[in-house]
């Protein structure tokens, strides 16, 4: 067994596509349309079997992510120390908040998380 996907909602498809493609080297494939649901979703590709599947409708709300229950982060392995600290600039360079790192952690990962443009932790693993 073996996780297909992780599917991400979003009230700006585009931005996120653009950032997990720019950021991460994720490639976008075709834009999926139903217009009768009002859904529209891209499914990324990365390296090996890692897939994002980004989605948005009408309707989305920010929620506050800090004291709930589910899904806390998705995290990128993205191939050494230096990938880690040189993507962790790139992004706080740009604008995106550091919630941590880059650091060793104390179950041996070399980490750090930002916040995606959605508010969403994403882990940068080396």
């Amino acid at each position: 067994m073996k996780i297909d996907h992780l599917a991400i909602y979003t009230p700006d498809l585009e931005r996120a596509k653009t950032f997990y493609c720019h950021y991460f080297g994720f490639n976008a494939g075709e834009k999926y349309t139903n217009p009768a649901k009002q859904f529209e979703s891209y499914f990324l590709h990365a390296e090996g079997d890692a897939r994002l599947e980004l989605m948005t409708r009408p309707g989305l709300v920010d929620s506050d992510n800090t004291n709930r229950a589910g899904y806390a982060h998705i995290a990128l392995s993205v191939g050494g120390e230096a990938k880690v600290i040189s993507i962790t600039g790139l992004l706080v360079n740009d604008g995106y908040p550091l919630l941590s790192g880059p650091r060793w952690t104390g179950d041996g990962y070399f980490e750090s998380a930002i916040q995606d443009p959605d508010g969403n932790t994403v882990e940068i693993t080396a």
